[in-house]
């Protein structure tokens, strides 16, 4: 099987990034499948999970964590490919050229999208980076609030704009937070329930696109 890459971006901080990141590596875990982790963000929140995860004495089997400069992402890459199914790219909320190398190794970029206006537009500039490296983008509605009336009119403008959107939204729960904390997933908190489905839900969409 040929490791497939996922990069996360999104322009703007606070969307989830590093939530989505941390519970799809572990969906994936639990499907046998081996994970590697690369933060080229310098805030290192996805490296000081994958610590809380070894010191709380969490399962590390076919998981491994690597950071890279913005530049250096091309060749990590390649090295964590040769020996895992999935590469997981945790990136910097900025738009700019340092960003070009991490959307360029991507089979996949995952953009979440916090729902609000603010968080809507600065999906343009994501996609439009990626489309210039000619790599498709799914959108993911993250940290979605219950009952929110704006939640159907982001969904609506997604989908007038042309883009790509994930069925399922990830809401803002809890449990993904308090997991996060752990070093866990929240599926491993609670291995049924509407975190761990809506996960799966997100892990069968990007299937989909990467077949």
């Amino acid at each position: 099987m040929t490791a497939r890459v996922i990069t996360v971006a999104q322009q703007k901080g606070g969307a989830g990034k590093t939530t989505l990141a941390v519970n799809l590596a572990v969906h994936y875990l639990s499907r046998g499948q081996r994970v590697a982790l690369l933060d080229i963000d310098p805030q290192g929140s996805l490296g000081r999970w994958f610590m809380a995860r070894r010191e709380a004495g969490g399962d590390v089997t076919g998981l491994e964590f690597g950071t890279a400069s913005a530049w250096g992402v091309s060749y990590e890459c390649e090295k964590l490919k040769r020996d895992h199914d999935i590469v997981l790219i945790d990136t910097p909320p900025k738009i700019d050229a340092d960003l070009r190398p991490a959307l360029r190794e991507a089979d996949l970029v995952l953009v979440p999208v916090a729902t609000s206006q603010v968080d809507l537009w600065a999906v343009e500039s994501v996609h439009d980076l990626a489309r210039r490296e000619g790599r498709p983008c799914l959108v993911v509605m993250n940290r979605v609030p219950p009952r929110a009336r704006l939640t159907g009119s982001i969904a609506e403008q997604i989908d007038a704009a042309g883009l790509d959107r994930a069925a399922s939204p990830v809401h803002n729960r809890v449990a993904y937070a308090e997991a996060l904390g752990r070093g866990q997933g929240a599926a491993e908190v609670r291995r049924t329930g509407p975190a761990a489905e809506e996960i799966a839900a997100l892990a069968a969409d990007i299937e989909g696109r990467l077949e």
